[in-house]
This record gives structure tokens, sequence and C-alpha cells, in this order.
């Protein structure tokens, strides 16, 4: 089989792109670990609460596709294109979870997604021009910020929304692997005024996602 052509691979990422954007009913590679749960009544505000928070995950599951997509763009070795896409592929699972919970809270997805999507995208596919190392070292320590975000949610949410905090907690497991995974094929630590500007981002972008 020929090798895909940088075109080809053009084309099918912003295939993929709208994909991700649009769809509301996705298939999954794994079941969601929240679906043999019954759901527990929650009060408004604790349903209030929930919600905001499971859309800035989905807004944050959104953002690690375009990372993922666009760093898988620009990888110049098999090994991380083949971890980037393992990694996106699990990430999905991530996505439609939340999707799922949101409907279930009746809550709105966020309207930045599209924002979220395209400046990751931007930032992954750059990352990759930089070199596999240090690629996949910004992939270390985004998900390295992203488990510690998710550390954060389990200790926000209600306790009796049993169906997000498992979902949490299996995210936040994956994210742990898929750091390490990128530290393992090689990732450079980031320089520590590039991981604090990251932080900051990050604290933006969560923020507007919890409102709108």
């Amino acid at each position: 089989m020929s090798k895909q052509s940088f075109s080809d691979r053009l084309i099918e990422e912003f295939d993929r792109g709208l994909r991700t954007l649009t769809k509301s009913s996705r298939r999954t590679q794994r079941i969601n670990p929240a679906e043999a749960l019954d759901e527990k009544n929650l009060s408004e505000k604790e349903a209030l609460l929930s919600g905001r928070l499971m859309r800035v995950n989905h807004a944050g599951e959104i953002a690690a596709q375009g990372l993922y997509h666009g760093q898988a763009l620009t990888a110049k070795n098999d090994s991380t294109l083949t971890q980037m896409q393992i990694s996106a592929k699990e990430e999905e699972d991530h996505l439609a979870w939340c999707e799922q919970r949101l409907n279930e809270l009746q809550t709105p997805r966020s309207l930045i997604g599209p924002v979220w999507y395209l400046g990751s995208y931007a930032i992954g596919a750059t990352a990759g021009l930089f070199g596999d190392r240090w690629s996949l070292g910004f992939v270390a320590e985004t998900e390295d910020q992203v488990e510690k975000h998710l550390e954060s949610h389990l200790q926000k949410l209600p306790s009796q929304d049993l169906k997000s905090r498992v979902i949490i907690e299996k995210m936040k497991q994956d994210e742990h692997q898929h750091g390490q995974a990128a530290r393992d094929l090689g990732g450079k630590q980031l320089p520590p005024p590039v991981q604090k500007t990251m932080r900051f981002v990050s604290k933006l972008m969560t923020t507007g996602a919890y409102w709108v």
C-alpha cells in the first residue's frame, strides 16, 4: 500500500475535524464506564454544577482531538504517529462519554468548542514541526496538567453524581497512560516558562467553557 501524501492527510484531517465538532452520536471502542450505573436524584443546583464541569471536560476532549490530530499531521517518526493515533482514538471515547453525560444532565455543549479544536490543532501541528521529542514532551506536559484538572473536578462533583465520577476517574487513568507513553517514546521535558504559559491558557479556556 502506498504511503498517504501530505495533501491526502490534510483532507482526512479536515474531515475528522468536522466529525469531531458536529457528531452528536459516536461509536466508541470501549463501553461507557457509567453505563451500568443508575441515575441518582440530583438537586437543581447539583445538576447545574455537574453539567458545567462535564461541559468543561467535553470541550477539553474536543481540544485533545485537535491537539493529537495536529501532532499526527506533522509527526516524523512512524512510532510517534502511531501513538498519537492510538491516544486520539481513546480520547474520542472520552468525548463520547462526556457528550452522553451532558445529554443526561440536559446541559448544552460549550459554544467555544470549535475555537478549542482549531487552536489546539494549530498548537499540535506547530509542536510537531519542532521534532517528535518536543512534540511528545508537549503531550506529556498536557496530560499531566489534564490529570490534575480532572482530580480537581473529582473534588468538586456532587457526592451523589456517581455517573460523572466514574467517567472522570477512567479519563484520568487514561490521561496518565498517554502522558507516560509520550515520555517512554522520548518526550523531552518542556522549559518552565512554557509549562506556566500552558497552565495560564488552560485556565482561560476552562473558565470560558464552564460558563458558555
